[in-house]
Formats: structure tokens, C-alpha cells, sequence
């Protein structure tokens, strides 16, 4: 078995590891949009990957796949990455928050600066974070009504077949890149908070999170502590990300748990908190984490040898759209 202390340097491996693929996809898909902008062939391909950012439109996919069998061409990736986000969450916890999504790679970056600059994080009394934490449920609520149960799937499909669903993850681009006033200064609001408050986004208003949550309950893998081996030194929940009671619970079966095993990490007691399956089964550190890049980057793999990785949408009918988009240059 490897060393506790080596985990928190493989999660951060993998956490940059992924954030610098998907930064390097996002600035090749900006010389992708310039060069169809300037009305040039572009020497790279369009980057799937940029369509994990869709997940509304995933939901759509996920939603018009499972009812009619159909497999979005326009941006199967944003399916594929949707899909291999909940097979992780059955199997594997919330894993995706804790060891893939770069958003959640960010936000932590965030939290640990405050914490040097001032030293400390700020919590919210209890009635405060539940009525906050409530907030990520109503929005995921919110979008599964709309989606699952109010849009027929007749319009979603015809939806799908819009010049707007085509150019989305090109308009998404532009959003990001020429952002408005009132964006910006939501941003501002959203960092200011992360410094203060431990990973205030996905806590608070993730509603992708909320519903990965949800499902990772159903998952038979959640952290179990042995009380007999337990020493009480506090460490696990000292240093949860989540904030959760672990050293005061047999199991966590939280939906705020992301799989992230941190608390395991710091155990100073061997054999008192681990992985675990049904029947106290341990999983060790070390195969959690390869089943968390094998499903994860299993599922992407065979969407590409099955084809239903890259967009169908040609580059000729996207330099037709790109007029009706908007310029991606900004001040």
C-alpha cells in the first residue's frame, strides 16, 4: 500500500494534470474560432473537449438518448463527458468534483490562497450553510424540471438542430472572452467569496454538483471508520474539504462527500478510516484512484472509437455560422 501522505500528491497530479488539458484545449479552440473568424482554414481541429462547459445541453443529449436512442452528432462530447460523470458518481462517490472537474481544481486554488493571505476561513453558522447549501438543489431542480418533464422531446430534438446549438460552444467562447460588466463583476463577487469561505461555489450554487450528489448516495464505495482503531485526533474532519463530521460518523454517505479520500490521507491510525465497499469490504487508496481514470477516461476513449466523440458539424457550415455569432475580439 502507498504511503497516506502520497495521495494528496496524486489527486493534485491529477486535479492540474486534467486543468492543464482542458486550458490547452480552450486556447486551441480560440485559434480555431480567429482562424474561421479571419476567414482561414484552421491548422488545429475543433476541441471536444470544450463541450464538457454545455452542461445544460449535455442534460438535453442525456434526455432525447435515453427517450428516443439518439446520440447527439452536434456535440456528442458534451454527452460523452455528462455520461462519464454520472457512471462515476454510481460507482465511485462525487469523484468527478474531487479529482477531474477543473472548476472544482480552481475553487480549491482560491480557498488556499485566502487561507495564506488571511490565515483562516470564515464558517457559516449552521442554519446559514444549510439555507445556502439548499440553493444548488433548487437550481438543479429547476433545470431537471425543465428538461426532463416540461420540453417535449420533439423540441429538444428540433432544438438540436438550430444554428444556435451548433455555434454554442463557440458562443460560450465569446462569453467567457468579452464578458460583460455585470458578468465580471459577478465573477469578482464569486472569487471575493471563495477566499473567504471554503469552495463557495461548489458548496453553495453548483447545481452539476448538487445532482452528482444526489446520485453518489446510490454508490457503493463511501469512506467507513473502524471505531476500534480510531484514535479521535481529529485530523479527518480538520482537513475535509467538504467539512464533514467524519471523525463523529461510522460512514459518510453525504452528498457533499466528492471521493476526494483527503480524510484518509491525514489518518494518522492505520485501518481507521478507509474506502469501503458493502460488507466493510477496504478498497485501497491506489485502486480507487485508477478506477476513477479508468472510468472516467474510459468512457471518453470509447466514444472516440466509436465515433461519437467530434462534432459532424462541418467547417464549412461553421464558417457560414461564425458571421452570426459575434466577433471574439475584445478590448
Amino acid at each position: 500500500m502507498i504511503d497516506r501522505s502520497v495521495i494528496r500528491k496524486l489527486r493534485s497530479l491529477v486535479q492540474w494534470s486534467v486543468f492543464a488539458m482542458v486550458l490547452y484545449a480552450g486556447v486551441t479552440f480560440y485559434f480555431f474560432v480567429q482562424a474561421l473568424e479571419n476567414g482561414i482554414i484552421p491548422s488545429m481541429a475543433r476541441a471536444p473537449s470544450v463541450e464538457g462547459f454545455l452542461p445544460i445541453g449535455a442534460l438535453m443529449s442525456f434526455r432525447l438518448f435515453i427517450s428516443e436512442g439518439i446520440f447527439d452528432p452536434v456535440h456528442p462530447a458534451a454527452l460523452v463527458i455528462f455520461t462519464a460523470t454520472i457512471v462515476m458518481s454510481l460507482l465511485l462517490k462525487k469523484s468527478f468534483c474531487g479529482w477531474i472537474c477543473p472548476v472544482g481544481t480552481f475553487s480549491e486554488l482560491v480557498a488556499k490562497t485566502g487561507r495564506k493571505l488571511f490565515k483562516r476561513h470564515l464558517i457559516l453558522p449552521g442554519y446559514a450553510d444549510y439555507a445556502l447549501r439548499s440553493i444548488k438543489y433548487v437550481l438543479m431542480t429547476f433545470f431537471l424540471y425543465i428538461i426532463l418533464i416540461q420540453m417535449s422531446t420533439p423540441r429538444i430534438s428540433g432544438f438540436f438542430k438550430t444554428p444556435y446549438w451548433k455555434v454554442a460552444d463557440i458562443k460560450l467562447l465569446i462569453f467567457f472572452i468579452a464578458m460583460s460588466l455585470t458578468t465580471k463583476i459577478t465573477l469578482a463577487i464569486l472569487f471575493a467569496l471563495s477566499l473567504f469561505y471554503r469552495n463557495f461555489w461548489c458548496r453553495y450554487l453548483c447545481p452539476y454538483g448538487g445532482l452528482l450528489g444526489l446520485l453518489s448516495m446510490l454508490s457503493p464505495t463511501r469512506i467507513r471508520r473502524t471505531e476500534a482503531h480510531c484514535i479521535q485526533c481529529g485530523q479527518c474532519t480538520a482537513h475535509c474539504p467538504s467539512m464533514l463530521p467524519v471523525s463523529n460518523s461510522r460512514a459518510i454517505n453525504s452528498p457533499e462527500c466528492t471521493g476526494c479520500i483527503t480524510c484518509v490521507s491525514y489518518c494518522m491510525s492505520k485501518g481507521a478510516l478507509d474506502m469501503a465497499l458493502p460488507g466493510k469490504t477496504i478498497m485501497k487508496p491506489e485502486l480507487f484512484i485508477v478506477l476513477i481514470a479508468v472510468v472516467f477516461f474510459g468512457v471518453i476513449l470509447l466514444a472516440r472509437l466509436t465515433g461519437h466523440w467530434r462534432s459532424s458539424v462541418s467547417l464549412e457550415e461553421l464558417r457560414t455560422l461564425i458571421s452570426f455569432v459575434g466577433s471574439t475580439e475584445h478590448p
